[in-house]
């Protein structure tokens, strides 16, 4: 369980995460949506340990931490370590001892090569295989669909019931909602730094609807030239 309590963040003048309060609760998966600059990442951050905001996160198991595992949006990768290497790396930091970084290598990556000289996609979905590999609880997901291929779309939407069949909890943030919908129990709109709505699993196609109308918006006469 992992419950946010007037949860606020800042960054010098400016407030990005406005007194949140939520309860995560265990073995459920959890989308947070909202624009770029929303306050998805940050948000994803305090939970995870890495930033200093004010308000309080009550965590069980406690710490988080060392249950946790955070995909980043853009993981960062040492040049002259090798796929392998970075997944037994993170494994050996929980202490958690892995016979073999292959066993996890559900995208079939060439783990012998240098991560630094990965694709993208390949990069995301080796920062996924060694967070696998921890044996975590608890999974921050921060557009994990960013730069796949479909196969691996396919594989990874699988992946993620698995974990929630194996009662691990799921927090992603994505802005492919189709994903969001296949995957979910609740779906959090975020918008400038406040949760504007929970929405369960029942109204994801009338959320789905409301966010078209809304990008939809906007005026396109300046296309008439």
């Amino acid at each position: 369980m992992i419950e946010l309590k007037n949860l606020s963040l800042s960054f010098g003048a400016k407030q990005v995460l406005h007194s949140l309060n939520f309860q995560f609760e265990d073995g459920k998966v959890y989308g947070i949506v909202g624009e770029n600059g929303a306050g998805k990442t940050s948000l994803f951050r305090c939970i995870a340990g890495l930033e200093n905001y004010s308000g309080a996160i009550e965590e069980h198991p406690a710490p988080l931490k060392n249950y946790l595992g955070y995909l980043a949006s853009e993981p960062f990768f040492l040049p002259k370590v090798t796929g392998e290497e970075y997944v037994l790396l993170l494994a050996e930091a929980r202490k958690w001892k892995i016979d073999s970084a292959e066993k996890f290598n559900l995208f079939q990556l060439p783990l012998k090569e240098f991560a630094s000289q990965y694709s993208t996609g390949m990069k995301k979905k080796l920062a996924l295989t060694a967070v696998l590999a921890q044996n975590n609880d608890w999974f921050i997901l921060d557009e994990p669909f960013n730069g796949l291929d479909l196969q691996s779309n396919i594989v990874l939407t699988d992946l993620i019931l698995q974990l929630k069949a194996k009662s691990k909890t799921i927090l992603i943030a994505s802005h492919i909602f189709s994903t969001l919908k296949d995957t979910c129990d609740e779906i959090i709109l975020l918008s400038k730094g406040n949760f504007l709505e929970v929405v369960r699993k029942e109204d994801f196609d009338r959320l789905e609807i409301k966010l078209k109308e809304d990008i939809l918006s906007h005026n396109f006469d300046f296309l008439n030239y």
